[in-house]
């Protein structure tokens, strides 16, 4: 059997490979509560094959969501919906996963399909570590107190309890694409003066207080996942030698994998996306940090993801754009590297021979 599509286990979690569903914001959300769109959307990729199906950004507050079309999980009402959810993933031999995330400055934004800055109408005063705007097309965010970081934490805490009711068994953190948490990491979004700016120490503060609040009610059985931008690819920002210490320190912090991106952080960032673009990251923080790491970006090829997986410069392939082209990319993946995958019983019939 391939490396992509042989089994992993991590704490005591066993995924039937290591395809990973990367989220991927779907915009269709009322009120936080996931819906048929969703359903059809996360399942498909799970009777597809994939070893972990992730939901969207899934925002731990109203005020957390990129867009008022985003999921959330701060209510039990959205609870009760999600279970729907991944009980058809679990059933289809897929864990369920989802990521907690915040927004920060680049919240209250329309849908895409609808044009891109601040929504006009139903929006509301985004936060975030300085008053410092994305984009002149986004709204100008207020500067987050103490007591306001404190409550965030608590809302992480609370998002990964209801996670957890809602039937999930893996967490990530979204601390990456410029949103909040990633805001307090960078230098460019963080002119903080107090314990939350400044020194390197001090701007992970804020990450590390999220990530121990979460681990603390996350089951010790069950994995915890960050995602992180590597780079903001612009000279005096975040970059990959500070990606490598916090990834250190929130593997002390009970963190068991770091999902690696990058950019997110600058409007108008150069960036050198090509194939396989962010994997040497990856390497390098699974090398230097001691974690495992996923692969991520413009991954679309079975060979391309195995050659990663063999020459040990990830633990496992996150997906995202792929998934969008090819639902069932595990299955064809298989027949690509010469597997032979377990097919939905409803589906042995068109099983290549």
């Amino acid at each position: 059997m391939s490396k992509l599509l042989s089994p992993i286990s991590i704490r005591e979690l066993h995924f039937r490979n290591k395809i990973f569903v990367s989220p991927m914001c779907q915009y269709s959300a009322v009120a936080g509560i996931p819906n048929d769109w969703h359903l059809v959307h996360l399942g498909s990729r799970a009777v597809g094959g994939a070893g972990l199906v992730m939901t969207e950004a899934t925002a731990v507050s109203p005020e957390g969501r990129i867009s008022p079309a985003d999921l959330g999980i701060w209510s039990d009402e959205q609870v009760g919906a999600f279970s729907r959810i991944t009980d058809f993933i679990t059933k289809q031999g897929a864990v369920p996963g989802v990521q907690l995330a915040h927004a920060g400055r680049k919240a209250s934004t329309k849908v895409p399909w609808e044009g891109d800055g601040a929504v006009t109408d139903g929006g509301w005063e985004p936060v975030a570590p300085s008053p410092v705007k994305f984009a002149d097309n986004y709204l100008q965010p207020c500067e987050m107190s103490v007591a306001d970081i404190e409550r965030v934490v608590s809302c992480f805490a609370e998002a990964a309890r209801r996670s957890l009711a809602s039937g999930f068994r893996v967490a990530e953190i979204h601390m990456a694409h410029g949103y909040l948490i990633h805001e307090f990491l960078s230098p460019l979004s963080n002119k903080r003066k107090d314990k939350y700016g400044g020194r390197l120490e001090n701007r992970t503060r804020f990450s590390l207080e999220v990530a121990r609040a979460v681990r603390e009610v996350w089951p010790e059985e069950l994995p915890l996942f960050v995602r992180i931008s590597a780079t903001d690819w612009v000279e005096g920002g975040w970059e990959i030698e500070q990606s490598i210490q916090l990834a250190g320190r929130l593997k002390e912090a009970g963190v068991d994998l770091i999902d690696v991106s990058s950019g997110g952080n600058v409007a108008g960032a150069r960036i050198p996306a090509a194939p396989g673009y962010q994997t040497g990251f990856a390497e390098r923080i699974r090398r230097e940090a001691g974690i495992m790491t996923s692969a991520v970006g413009l991954i679309t090829d079975p060979r391309q993801a195995e050659h990663i997986l063999v020459t040990g410069q990830a633990d496992v392939i996150t997906m995202a754009r792929e998934f969008l082209r090819d639902p069932y990319f595990p299955l064809h993946a298989a027949k690509t590297l010469g597997d032979d995958p377990p097919y939905p019983p409803q589906y042995l019939r068109a099983k290549p021979k």
